[in-house]
């Protein structure tokens, strides 16, 4: 398994560093924002996230990540772990990995905009009633959230399903009930 670094993360963290290290911040921001400016030309292209996104990638981050590694190892020895340059040097876990995969995304902004209600709630249902109600509210939560994701409208979704699931067995197919296959033509 290859670890990615997130580019936001890291980003944030040179951000905030400038007021240590405002030379060092700059320049890896500029780097950061180079591979950001690839990715939406690509993304205004059509480009698709596969391996014609890979050889781009390949053609393009090699030598800004290269630069943005060279730069962070050249500073680690110079600052201290815990500062806000130190941070910011030790983010990237593997920046390397995105240059040869098509279908990363430079950050993870995506899923933790998807995640947030639920990191949110979490608080709220820490004490939710018996130990089995969390689990049960955990799945009725992934299935409105797969839902929402496949663009089906999770009320109408779950009134279909749960009316048909009584009168099935474990003998049916039971595929065409997933929120990726279902569709309102199901519903009754």
């Amino acid at each position: 398994m290859t670890a990615f670094g997130c580019f936001a993360h890291a980003r944030g963290k040179f951000f905030e560093a400038q007021a240590e290290r405002s030379k060092l911040a700059r320049v890896a921001l500029k780097l950061i924002a180079r591979l950001y400016r690839y990715e939406n030309e690509w993304d205004e292209q059509g480009v698709p996230r596969d391996h014609a996104r890979a050889w781009l990638r390949t053609r393009h981050y090699t030598r800004t990540l290269r630069w943005l590694k060279t730069l962070a190892l050249a500073h680690r020895d110079k600052v201290l772990p815990q500062s806000q340059c130190g941070k910011a040097i030790n983010l990237p876990a593997q920046p390397m990995g995105h240059a040869r995969c098509g279908y990363t995304r430079l950050d993870t902004n995506l899923i933790e905009n998807s995640i947030r209600p639920s990191a949110v709630g979490k608080k709220n249902w820490l004490f939710i009633g018996h130990p089995e109600v969390g689990q049960r509210t955990a799945i009725l939560y992934s299935i409105v959230i797969s839902c929402r994701r496949h663009g089906k409208d999770p009320l109408a979704y779950l009134r279909d399903v749960l009316s048909r699931l009584p009168a099935m067995t474990n003998q049916d197919d039971l595929a065409p009930l997933l929120p990726s296959n279902w569709t309102a033509l199901f519903a009754k």
